[in-house]
């Protein structure tokens, strides 16, 4: 067993970890944070998304042993936060959840479009959300919420430059 202590969703951590246990399967096991989800466990469909150190990683391919002194947000700390409180409400309004479980993934994704291209066009949404696979919307609902808080928060930046 490995000590770690590192910072999620703002509360410190600490925990003894085995060494090959995977950044998803500690949130979700030991900490009980289970908004985030396994789904192939090899990367490839972004149901695992978290936030490590203000990046997105994907949580099935990352030891939490190698996370001592980190900060990692997951869904839950993203949605309290009320950083995505307006995205949510777009995915709402375009039925962008459907069987939901892409949901979280897409949502810390999506959040990581809105914080690092404010400008981003329809079509680098959809290449931003390539790596994350939804399999009940076809994607134009997701990216129809995105596009709108996106337009909304332009807006609102005009607005307050008046």
């Amino acid at each position: 067993m490995i000590p770690i202590t590192l910072t999620v969703n703002g509360e410190r951590v600490s925990r003894h970890v085995e060494p090959r246990r995977h950044l998803i399967d500690f949130l979700r096991l030991d900490l009980g944070l289970t908004g985030s989800h396994a789904g192939c466990e090899h990367g490839v469909c972004g149901a695992c998304t978290v936030r490590v150190d203000g990046e997105i990683v994907r949580g099935c391919l990352v030891p939490a042993a190698s996370l001592d002194g980190a900060e990692v947000t997951t869904i839950e700390g993203l949605s309290d936060s009320g950083e995505v409180a307006d995205l949510q409400a777009h995915f709402v309004a375009r039925n962008a959840a459907q069987c939901g479980y892409c949901t979280p993934g897409m949502i810390m994704t999506a959040a990581d479009i809105l914080r690092h291209h404010p400008d981003a066009t329809r079509a680098q949404i959809r290449e931003h959300l390539s790596g994350n696979y939804c399999r009940c919307t076809g994607y134009h609902a997701i990216v129809d919420a995105v596009e709108a808080t996106l337009a909304e928060r332009a807006a609102r930046r005009q607005e307050e430059r008046r």
